[in-house]
């Protein structure tokens, strides 16, 4: 370790009193929340240790989206495949279906090939941060996460909510984007050598619902004494953010075309690129870069093309608007497309963007359909 490093962590270690890990676990084994793929306290208390496949699986779901978003995608996915062999033997177009409305979709490619390389080696994750960083679609957090949640091994997990808890203790003024090497010191300060999975796992938690971004419960805080947001009495100005961006503008058009028993046809995505392998109904040629054609005459093929309305989705980079247009089509479909069965549409692999087009032309078609 670098002597600025060492300092760094001596100042922090000395910045909070030796009983902070010891607070916050105490208030975990009372307060923590049940989740699908977690081992509670008491569990891990009578020897019952996480297993590492589901909570990688967690961890990757979780990047980017929200706990209560995940809950349904989890359960589903181990039902389906209850370990990294069973995901391993899954067809890739399975999973990005199991996967459709989750969004970023490059986790669902990277998890299949995640899973493709450990059940190779044995179905054996790495226990270490280095190990599992090697694997495809794990970074720096997800690293740390499943090296402190699945192995109890010391590591500093540091996601929004951690962030959050770190910025308004140390009342941190530092914009977020520029201050994430002094949150991981002080995190790395504060992992206690016992129970570090529990205690990733208490900062998360003590994120998610006392220190939320609006509001925070600090009466109810168990770090409440030493928070210097606290004392100062505004803790909802930290973390300090710097003003967003505006996100560019791109539209587009999208083109619902239906067979008279209710088919609708679709087309695969190219595997690498912007929702790369998903499913879509045909589209003009909009990117995160560029506009696509807006009016029906870009349709790709001739149809009775009556317009259905316009529809909004928002990406990480860039929001986007389609006009969407409908026709009925007989015959065979287009190369490269294919017609799914009114049935079987809730089973693709659509993004949700897609399923807003859809909707926008056939209110209904992208829900589950009842047995009749």
């Amino acid at each position: 370790m670098a002597p600025a490093d060492q300092t760094r962590k001596a100042q922090t270690r000395q910045a909070m009193p030796d009983d902070t890990a010891s607070r916050l676990l105490a208030w975990y084994d009372v307060h923590h929340r049940e989740l699908p793929w977690r081992v509670s306290p008491r569990e891990h208390a009578s020897g019952v240790r996480p297993d590492p496949y589901r909570i990688w699986l967690s961890e990757v779901m979780l990047q980017q989206t929200t706990v209560e978003a995940v809950k349904s995608y989890f359960r589903a996915f181990v039902e389906k495949w209850p370990d990294v062999e069973a995901l391993a033997a899954a067809p890739t177009e399975d999973v990005m279906k199991a996967w459709a409305g989750l969004g970023y979709y490059s986790r669902a490619r990277n998890l299949k090939a995640c899973a493709d390389l450990v059940a190779a080696r044995g179905g054996r994750f790495p226990d270490t941060e280095a190990g599992l960083r090697d694997l495809p679609g794990i970074g720096a957090y997800t690293s740390a996460a499943i090296t402190a949640i699945a192995f109890d091994r010391p590591a500093a997990v540091v996601d929004g909510n951690v962030e959050r808890v770190i910025s308004r203790l140390f009342s941190i003024t530092t914009p977020l984007s520029e201050a994430k090497a002094e949150i991981r010191a002080h995190v790395e300060a504060m992992v206690p050598a016992a129970r570090p999975g529990d205690f990733a796992q208490a900062m998360m938690d003590l994120g998610a619902t006392i220190c939320t971004p609006r509001r925070p419960r600090c009466m109810l805080c168990p770090l409440r004494e030493n928070c210097s947001a606290v004392v100062s009495g505004d803790p909802e100005n930290f973390p300090v953010r710097l003003p967003k961006a505006d996100k560019p503008q791109r539209r587009g058009a999208a083109f619902v075309a239906m067979r008279e028993d209710g088919a609708i046809l679709l087309r695969k995505r190219p595997e690498k690129g912007l929702l790369g392998g998903m499913t879509e109904v045909p589209t003009t040629a909009w990117t995160a870069r560029v506009d696509g054609a807006t009016t029906q005459a870009a349709a790709p093929f001739p149809g009775d093309w009556r317009s259905a309305g316009t529809i909004t989705h928002v990406f990480t980079h860039f929001a986007l608007e389609l006009e969407v247009f409908h026709a009925h089509i007989k015959g065979d479909a287009p190369a490269g497309h294919f017609w799914s069965h009114a049935q079987e549409i809730s089973g693709e692999a659509l993004p949700t963007v897609m399923k807003k087009a859809i909707e926008a032309a056939i209110p209904g078609a992208t829900k589950k359909q009842r047995p009749h």
